[in-house]
C-alpha cells in the first residue's frame, strides 16, 4: 500500500471521527482528487450530507459522533460504487493517526492528485501530437497544449503557488533528445523551400520573422538556412556559391553535417515557387515535434514523486516554453498579410544591386588618407604644394 493510499484513508478516517473537520476541507479538496474510487465515493457522500445539513456535521465537536454519520455515509456512497461494507469505515478510522491533522492529510491527497493530473494531460498532448504528425494537422495538438497550460495554472492556484516557469536543476532536467520520425516528404519539402529561397532570395524578408533553423528536421538543412539568413542579414548576394562558402565558414562542411554536392543540389537555381506556404508547413511540423518533446518532458517530471507540487508546476511550465514560442510564430505565419506594404519592405521596383555593393565594399581597397592642411609656416609658400587654378 502506497503512502498516498494511507493519506486517503487517514483523511476519511479523520472526518468519520470528527465531522467538523469537513468544514476545513470542503473548500479545496474534491472527490476527484482521491485515487481510489471507493474513497472518492465516500468523500462525495460526506460533502452531500454536509450540504443537506446532517446532524453529525452540525453537532457539538466535543460530543460523541452519531452512529448514523457512518451508516448514512456508507449508504450514500454505495449508490455510486460497489464493495463498500459497514466495516470499512472502522478500517479508515483505525488508519487515522490524529483526527486533528485532517488538513495535512488532505494536502497529501491533493499533492498526489496534482501529479496524476499533470501526467494525464501530458499523455493526452503526446497522443494528439503523434496523431497530428501522421495526419499533417495541428489543431488537436494546439488544443491539448492549451488545456495542459490551463490545467497547470489552475493547479498552481489550487495549491497556493504562483504559476511561473522555473528551469529545473540538472538532477531533474528531463532528457530532450527524443527521437522523431522523419519522413521523406518532410525532407523533400525542406529542400524545395531552400531551393525557392535561393532562387528568389527576396522571399526571405517575410520568412525570417517566424521561420527558425530549428524548425527544419534535417541538421544539414538547418545549416543551409542559417547560411541564407546570414547572407540576407549582411545584404550579400545569394546563390549556390555564396551559400556554399558561408556554410564552409560556419564549419558545416568540416564536421560532416553537409558536403559540397549536397549544398549545390539543394540550392538549385532552377527551383522556383512561393516559399510562404512551404514555410508554414515546416513550422506546423515543428510545432508537433516540439509538442511531443514537451509532453514527454512533463510526463517524466510528473512521475517524479519527490517533486513538490510547486516545483512540478514550475518545471512543467518551463518545459512548455519552446512550444509556446512555436505556436506564436505559427500564428504569425498564418496571419494574412496587410494590404499596405510593411515599413521594412523594399519596393518591388528597387534593384537588388545594393547587396552586391555591400559584398564588394568589404574587399574594396581603402582610399588614400587625406592630405593634412598646411601649417602657418607652409601657407606662405603655396607654390611648393600645388599650383593655383586659373580662377
Amino acid at each position: 500500500m502506497t503512502p498516498l493510499v494511507h493519506a486517503e484513508q487517514a483523511v476519511l478516517g479523520a472526518v468519520f471521527l470528527d465531522p467538523g473537520q469537513l468544514e476545513k476541507l470542503s473548500g479545496w479538496l474534491r472527490p476527484e482528487h482521491f485515487e481510489r474510487p471507493a474513497h472518492a465515493a465516500l468523500y462525495a457522500a460526506m460533502l452531500k450530507l454536509q450540504a443537506e445539513g446532517h446532524p453529525a456535521v452540525a453537532a457539538d465537536a466535543d460530543g460523541p459522533v452519531p452512529l448514523a454519520w457512518l451508516t448514512d455515509t456508507v449508504q450514500q456512497a454505495g449508490n455510486h460504487t460497489r464493495g463498500l461494507t459497514a466495516a470499512y469505515p472502522h478500517l479508515l478510522v483505525s488508519a487515522c493517526p490524529r483526527p486533528k491533522h485532517a488538513v495535512v492529510y488532505g494536502r497529501m491527497v491533493l499533492e498526489g492528485a496534482i501529479h496524476r493530473s499533470v501526467a494525464l494531460h501530458a499523455g493526452r498532448l503526446q497522443q494528439a501530437a503523434l496523431a497530428d504528425l501522421g495526419s499533417g494537422t495541428v489543431d488537436e495538438t494546439m488544443h491539448r497544449a492549451q488545456v495542459l497550460s490551463d490545467v497547470l495554472v489552475h493547479l498552481a492556484r489550487l495549491w497556493g503557488t504562483e504559476p511561473r516557469p522555473i528551469p529545473p536543476p540538472d538532477a531533474y532536467a528531463p532528457h530532450s533528445g527524443l527521437p522523431h520520425s522523419v519522413t521523406d516528404q518532410m525532407l523533400a519539402d525542406e529542400e524545395f523551400l531552400l531551393g525557392c529561397l535561393v532562387s528568389r532570395s527576396e522571399q526571405l524578408l517575410g520568412l525570417v520573422r517566424w521561420l527558425r533553423p530549428d524548425d527544419f528536421t534535417d541538421p544539414g538543412h538547418q545549416q543551409i538556412y542559417r547560411a541564407l539568413g546570414a547572407l540576407h542579414h549582411r545584404g550579400e548576394p545569394i546563390d549556390q556559391l555564396t551559400v556554399l562558402w558561408e556554410a564552409q565558414r560556419r564549419g558545416a562542411l568540416t564536421d560532416g553535417t553537409l558536403d559540397a554536392e549536397q549544398v549545390r543540389r539543394v540550392c538549385d537555381p532552377l527551383v522556383g515557387g512561393a516559399a510562404e506556404h512551404l514555410g508554414e508547413q515546416i513550422v506546423s511540423v515543428s510545432l508537433v515535434r516540439t509538442a511531443t518533446t514537451a509532453a514527454h518532458q512533463v510526463n517524466a517530471l510528473a512521475n517524479r514523486e519527490a517533486l513538490a507540487p510547486g516545483q512540478l508546476i514550475g518545471y512543467a511550465l518551463h518545459a512548455l516554453g519552446p512550444l509556446d514560442d512555436v505556436r506564436r510564430r505559427l500564428s504569425i505565419a498564418q496571419a494574412p498579410e496587410p494590404v499596405s506594404g510593411r515599413a521594412d519592405a523594399r519596393p518591388a521596383s528597387q534593384p537588388l544591386s545594393h547587396r552586391a555593393d555591400a559584398a564588394l565594399a568589404r574587399s574594396r581597397i581603402a582610399d588614400s588618407p587625406p592630405v593634412p592642411a598646411p601649417t602657418s609656416s607652409q601657407s606662405t609658400h603655396p607654390a611648393r604644394h600645388s599650383r593655383r587654378s586659373p580662377s
